[in-house]
């Protein structure tokens, strides 16, 4: 977690220095790895430790408890009205902190003001709309949003592919590690086969470019780089969609690149939906929400969706049956009918 000096908009101030409580964070961050929770989680986990100890004007967490806890959480729900999501998520992150850190089992919280829990149906778009707001896009970016609507990929999901994660004979794609640290297989669009392998060429292409400079090497999951030195280098680890920079490890020396940066997506899409002149709120995540819909209205049982999307739950899944326009076979307004008997006859009022 990189440092912060400047106010979020809501009000808080993140830590303008990590040194502040070191052993704390450092301890905090491992207890976290250990645990098999993602980078992403500890960095906000962290971020709600580091709101946490300000909101109490800098004391250590060892000398509050259930009272500090319940006073913060409920702040959150009350003066800076966040999500029941968004407030069960920073419980969490300091229950983990006190029971697995500093060892201590929080009892009760006594008149907890929770947030309330609201129901939100997801921004779907239509074939149209699929279609012109990823004509606007070129090259690279192009084929990772096609692989968000094709494949119902989560942003991060797309960016974190490895080659060895395509696998063109079957037409699958494997996710590994997804929400909830949870691998599966999805479809690889055959549309895309052959601008993905083109792709690829381009990508491996760089890859032995940089291995010949002394780079070319990535970030292994788990335990994979003590069990297989030099399987940072292999081509079938790399990233299928390298970030242009290289990074170097002063302490231990190696030399690669990352994934590119989700923001680098993120503002390509947004600069594509205002060009089009859309006015929904598109984002990333809605080629997902927009996959699982048109799924549906294609007549796929939703079990199967539910499996192609990674939901544990199938009242997650459920969630895109509110949406689905079934054309001739859904609800007819009373107006229309209206309108269908009367023709001319009926007029409204002006």
């Amino acid at each position: 977690m990189g440092n912060y000096s400047r106010p979020l908009d809501d009000g808080y101030l993140q830590p303008s220095s990590a040194s502040k409580s070191p052993k704390l964070m450092e301890q905090y961050r491992r207890a976290l790895a250990a645990r098999h929770y993602s980078p992403r989680t500890e960095d906000i986990y962290s971020s709600w430790v580091f709101r946490f100890i300000i909101f109490h004007k800098m004391r250590h967490p060892k000398d509050m408890g259930e009272l500090e806890i319940n006073k913060y959480v409920s702040y959150l729900a009350s003066e800076r009205r966040v999500s029941a999501s968004t407030q069960n998520q920073a419980l969490a992150a300091l229950l983990f902190l006190y029971r697995h850190v500093l060892d201590r089992e929080i009892g009760e919280l006594v008149n907890l003001i929770r947030a309330k829990k609201s129901v939100r149906i997801p921004v779907v778009m239509n074939l149209d709309e699929v279609r012109i707001v990823i004509g606007r896009l070129q090259g690279r970016d192009r084929l990772v949003v096609e692989l968000l609507y094709g494949c119902g990929l989560r942003l991060i999901e797309c960016l974190s592919l490895r080659v060895n994660n395509l696998d063109f004979g079957r037409n699958e794609i494997q996710v590994r590690s997804g929400k909830g640290n949870k691998d599966r297989v999805v479809m690889l669009p055959g549309s895309l086969k052959t601008v993905l392998l083109e792709h690829l060429e381009g990508v491996k292409l760089l890859h032995e470019h940089d291995l010949s400079e002394n780079y070319g090497q990535v970030f292994l999951p788990g335990a994979l780089d003590r069990k297989y030195p030099g399987a940072s280098r292999d081509w079938r680890w790399q990233w299928v969609f390298p970030q242009e920079r290289r990074w170097r490890d002063k302490q231990s020396g190696r030399r690669g690149r990352h994934h590119i940066d989700p923001t680098i997506i993120q503002r390509a899409v947004k600069h594509s939906v205002q060009k089009c002149g859309l006015t929904k709120r598109i984002s990333c995540h809605t080629f997902r929400h927009s996959f699982a819909t048109h799924l549906l209205e294609g007549g796929y049982d939703i079990r199967t969706v539910q499996t192609l999307l990674g939901h544990k739950d199938l009242r997650t899944t459920m969630i895109y049956t509110h949406v689905l326009n079934r054309g001739p076979s859904g609800v007819r307004s009373p107006l229309d009918n209206l309108r269908g008997v009367y023709g001319e006859l009926y007029k409204p009022q002006t």
